[in-house]
């Protein structure tokens, strides 16, 4: 086949060009910043320098695909976030149309049920709105809260001997390894399924409780303590440490609807399974190596 990869070689891209390239198909990897080219065909795929908000450089690259695994950059700028990622995720639909792709595997996320309450993936309702009218066979693959974002907390846990957010030690968080994926974006990418559908994909399920104790274990700060922050010492603490206010804004509301469960709620009732196969215990390990 040949298959069209957005995002670069980030965590996700990576292991997913490398699984792909292996299994034998033809591969264009889209990046927007030029010294990447090397290292993408390094991997034994093509690359595509250009922008994701560019509608006919997408069209362009698209031409001729089998096959498309469609992710917008999780920062699409310090403001109007919500309307950039939905402005990416509209040159994506044009450019799919256009080169009538047959198979488009989107990356988005728990919560993406959601239209309002859920902070950045707000951007991913809508893409998802958008992507519904396509005349082509699409997956959403709504991904749990990454493991790698707890990587922000290291700065917190060797100057405060804490971790935390503005949401409880109780309440469960639906967690992925972004390795896994790049796993179920592969085995998505080769199906030949009809309509739209929706498969989460998630590693572990698990309370911040749970996350403390294995990471305290792991960095040998076994009384590690998680701490429920107010949204405004959420906000507060991101803003201080550079963080742009809208950013800073939507992050605190999605650790809302962490916090009142609406972000897990649809995985919980209609799905629950953790299929990943990168569970707390083993992404541990990978967070005390950054320690």
């Amino acid at each position: 086949m040949k298959i069209i990869i957005s995002g670069s070689l980030g965590n996700i891209g990576k292991p997913l060009t490398a699984q792909l390239v292996q299994s034998g198909h033809d591969v264009t990897v889209i990046s927007s910043n030029a010294d990447r080219k090397s290292a993408i065909e390094a991997l034994g795929s093509k690359a595509a320098i250009g922008s994701v908000s560019d509608a006919d450089f997408l069209a362009e690259t698209f031409a001729g695909a089998d096959a498309l695994f469609a992710m917008t950059p999780p920062n699409m700028g310090g403001v109007n976030i919500i309307k950039n990622t939905t402005d990416a995720g509209d040159a994506f639909a044009k450019a799919i149309q256009q080169a009538n792709i047959k198979r488009v595997v989107m990356l988005s996320s728990i919560g993406a049920d959601l239209p309002t309450g859920n902070g950045p993936i707000a951007g991913l309702y809508n893409i998802e709105k958008i992507y519904e009218k396509l005349d082509t066979s699409i997956t959403f693959l709504r991904a749990g809260y990454f493991y790698i974002n707890f990587f922000n907390d290291i700065p917190m846990i060797k100057g405060a001997g804490i971790m935390g957010a503005n949401f409880p030690a109780s309440n469960q968080i639906p967690l992925v390894h972004p390795e896994d994926i790049a796993w179920a974006a592969v085995e998505e990418l080769q199906k030949t399924q009809e309509g739209k559908n929706v498969r989460y994909i998630v590693s572990d399920v698990k309370t911040p409780s749970d996350i403390v104790k294995a990471f305290g274990n792991a960095i040998g700060k076994p009384e590690l303590p998680w701490v429920e922050f107010t949204d405004e010492q959420y906000f507060g603490g991101m803003t201080q440490a550079g963080v742009p206010e809208e950013m800073a804004g939507l992050y605190t509301e999605m650790g809302s609807g962490l916090r009142n469960e609406t972000i897990a709620s649809d995985f919980l009732k209609n799905d629950g399974k953790a299929d990943g196969k990168i569970k707390l215990e083993d992404f541990a390990k990978e967070f005390a190596s950054k320690f």
